[in-house]
């Protein structure tokens, strides 16, 4: 009868690991040349796979894949230290109404929404072309403030206004040490590309239930459209 050594159960373990960093560095080489990535946070968490761009590199064409093939609500994530620097507060703590705070979340402690904002430049704000400029204008201005510039609230506010069509999001001061979700997953990507810490996440949604997309179905659409699909404790384990 066939039997498993241990040095068989070694070389299994030593591929799973190999496997698991050679998806971690394909997806921080993928974001580094500007594509998307698949990231799932937890079953235990969401749950859901969202598509995550680097700021930066959100064309029209990029929102509309989004709308498309994600379906979920379009949100840029932005790390503590470019919204303490430009004075984005959380968005329960800002709202004066009953309906604010709480932090009853079934999924973590707190979310992370700031304020909606939409570039000066843009008319309505929510066309493909004006969200994009928004979203890349807001990968400018992390990216500066990341490098130091003199750069604060009264700069971003002749920049940009509030309320608008994209949702900011304030990642946590402690990154994947305080916080796990997509927030947070996808800075850590941007910080391992070398890119400003600014990227957009959008939940991909099943157009027949209404629910999160399964993971096999976003593994199948990663495999399908040539994606690299990640899981989040593989990022944690990695990027942390």
């Amino acid at each position: 009868m066939p039997t498993t050594s241990d040095t068989d159960v070694n070389v299994e373990v030593d591929a799973d690991c190999t496997a698991v960093e050679d998806t971690v560095v394909r997806a921080v080489a993928a974001f580094r040349a500007g594509d998307p990535v698949l990231v799932h946070d937890a079953a235990d968490r969401e749950g859901e796979t969202d598509i995550v761009y680097p700021a930066g590199a959100v064309t029209p064409s990029a929102v509309a894949h989004l709308r498309n093939d994600a379906g979920g609500l379009v949100c840029a994530a932005l790390a503590d230290g470019v919204a303490e620097a430009l004075d984005l507060p959380f968005l329960d703590s800002s709202i004066d109404h009953p309906t604010a705070g709480g932090h009853d979340l079934g999924y973590d402690a707190r979310s992370s929404f700031s304020l909606p904002v939409n570039h000066r430049d843009t008319f309505t704000g929510i066309t493909d072309a004006d969200r994009s400029l928004t979203i890349t204008e807001l990968a400018s201005v992390a990216g500066r403030v990341d490098r130091g510039e003199q750069y604060g609230p009264d700069d971003f506010a002749r920049e940009f206004r509030s309320p608008g069509h994209v949702h900011l999001l304030r990642g946590a001061a402690g990154l994947l040490d305080e916080r796990r979700g997509h927030t947070e997953l996808g800075l850590a990507l941007a910080r391992a590309a070398d890119l400003p810490p600014a990227v957009v996440v959008c939940e991909m949604l099943d157009d027949e239930t209404g629910a999160a997309r399964s993971v096999a179905d976003a593994r199948a659409y990663a495999r399908v459209h040539d994606l690299v699909y990640v899981e989040g404790r593989d990022l944690v384990a990695d990027l942390s």
